[in-house]
C-alpha cells in the first residue's frame, strides 16, 4: 500500500482540540496534486481546521472497489476520470452527491447552470477540463502556422512530419473533424461503418508523414528535437514546455477533444459529511480559478474563467491557455466515454491492422 503523506503545512489544530476532522484525499501526484494542495487543501484547512492527508494513485477503480468490498474504506475523496466516475456509480461503489450542496456562482447563478454541461453526475462533481490538442513549432512556419484541424492533415500547405498518439482515440475524431464533420455529429458518424471508413481514409492521407507516440512526454520532445513539425499532445504538456522551457510551440485549439477529472466519494467513507463540505468548497468559483494558477487545465465553472490570473510561479497570464477559455472552446468535442466503452476493442483491432498495412 502506498504510504500516506501529510501535505506540508496542512496539519492545523483548532484551539488545541485533538479531535479535528480528517480527510484522506487521493489524486494523481506531481504538479497536478500540487495544484490541488495549493488551491484547495491548504485554504480548506486554514478555514476549517480539518487535517488533510494527500495520497497518490495511478487511476482506475481497483483500490476503491477493494476497500468498499472489504468494508474498510480509508479513502474519503478520489480524483477520477469520467469513465471511472460513471462506472463506479453504476457498480454501487460510490456515494451519490446531490449537486444542490454546491454553492452558486458569485452572481447567484445556480451551480447546475454554472458548471459546464456534462460535468455534474449522480456520484461525481467535475473539477478540471484537460484536452488533447495539436501543437506546432512556430520556427518551422515563419509565414504563419496551421489554424484548423484540416490544416493538420494538409501536408502540401504545411509540409513536414506529424506526431500522433498510437491508437484510434482521438485520431478518428480528429480525422472526421478535419474532413468537415461538425463536432456535434462526430460520434454519430463514427458510430457507422461508413463513418469509420471515412476516418481511416482521412488518416491514410497523412499516414506516410506520421511518427507515432505513446507517452505524454514524447510530443514536446519530438517537437523540440525537430523530429516533427506538429503533433497531437496533452495541452498541459505543451503549456509546460512553453512556460518553463521557453519552447516556441503554439497550440491549435480547433477540434480539441476534451475530457474531465471529477471528485468521487467511496461508498462507506467514514467522513462522508466532511468530504461533501470539502467538495462544495473546492469546486466553488474562486477555488477553481485558484487551481488554474498552478496548471493549465480549465475550471469546470463558467464563472471561474474571468477570475483566472497569472501562473503562480512563471507569472504567465493563464486564461488564454485554458481548454475552456471561450476563444479555445469554440469548436471543442467532449470525449464520448460511452462510445469508446462500446467500440474500443473493435477499433483498436482495426487500427492495428491498418497500421500494419
Amino acid at each position: 500500500m502506498k504510504s500516506t503523506i501529510l501535505a506540508s503545512g496542512i496539519a492545523l489544530t483548532m484551539g488545541g482540540a485533538a479531535s479535528a476532522a480528517e480527510l484522506t484525499i487521493v489524486s494523481w501526484g506531481g504538479a497536478y496534486t500540487k495544484s490541488q494542495i495549493k488551491a484547495y487543501h491548504e485554504p480548506y484547512t486554514a478555514k476549517t481546521g480539518t487535517k488533510i492527508k494527500s495520497e497518490d494513485y495511478s487511476g482506475g477503480l481497483a483500490e476503491v472497489k477493494a476497500q468498499v468490498e472489504a468494508g474498510n474504506v480509508t479513502w474519503d475523496l478520489v480524483d477520477v476520470e469520467l469513465s471511472d466516475a460513471v462506472r463506479g456509480c453504476d457498480e454501487g461503489i460510490l456515494e451519490t452527491i446531490d449537486s444542490s450542496i454546491l454553492p452558486p456562482a458569485p452572481d447567484g447563478t445556480p451551480a447546475s447552470e454554472d458548471f459546464i454541461e456534462g460535468t455534474l453526475h449522480e456520484c461525481a462533481v467535475g473539477e478540471i477540463v484537460w484536452s488533447t490538442i495539436y501543437a506546432y513549432d512556430k520556427t518551422k512556419f515563419p509565414n504563419g502556422g496551421p489554424q484548423t484541424m484540416a490544416d493538420f492533415f494538409d501536408t502540401k500547405k504545411f509540409p513536414g512530419k506529424r506526431g500522433l498518439r498510437k491508437g484510434p482515440k482521438p485520431n478518428l475524431e480528429f480525422a472526421l473533424i478535419a474532413d468537415g464533420v461538425p463536432v456535434d455529429e462526430v460520434y454519430d458518424v463514427l458510430g457507422t461503418p461508413e463513418g469509420v471508413d471515412r476516418a481511416f481514409a482521412k488518416l491514410d492521407s497523412i499516414k506516410d508523414d506520421v511518427i507515432w507516440w505513446e507517452a505524454g512526454a514524447q510530443p514536446p520532445q519530438m517537437l523540440a528535437d525537430g523530429e516533427v513539425v506538429m503533433s497531437s499532445a496533452y495541452n498541459g504538456r505543451i503549456f509546460n514546455a512553453v512556460a518553463t522551457e521557453n519552447k516556441p510551440f503554439e497550440i491549435v485549439w480547433d477540434g480539441q477533444v476534451w475530457d474531465l477529472d471529477l471528485w468521487v466519494i467511496p461508498k462507506g467513507s467514514p467522513n462522508k459529511e466532511e468530504a461533501l463540505k470539502f467538495v462544495a468548497f473546492a469546486t466553488d468559483t474562486q477555488r477553481l480559478a485558484d487551481q488554474a494558477a498552478w496548471i493549465s487545465y480549465g475550471p469546470v465553472r463558467k464563472s471561474s474563467n474571468p477570475l483566472i490570473g497569472k501562473h503562480a510561479e512563471a507569472g504567465i497570464d493563464m486564461a488564454p491557455h485554458m481548454p475552456t477559455a471561450p476563444e479555445n472552446f469554440k469548436n471543442a468535442l467532449q470525449n464520448d466515454f460511452e462510445f469508446w466503452a462500446d467500440h474500443q476493442d473493435e477499433l483498436n483491432e482495426r487500427f492495428n491492422a491498418w497500421l500494419a498495412q
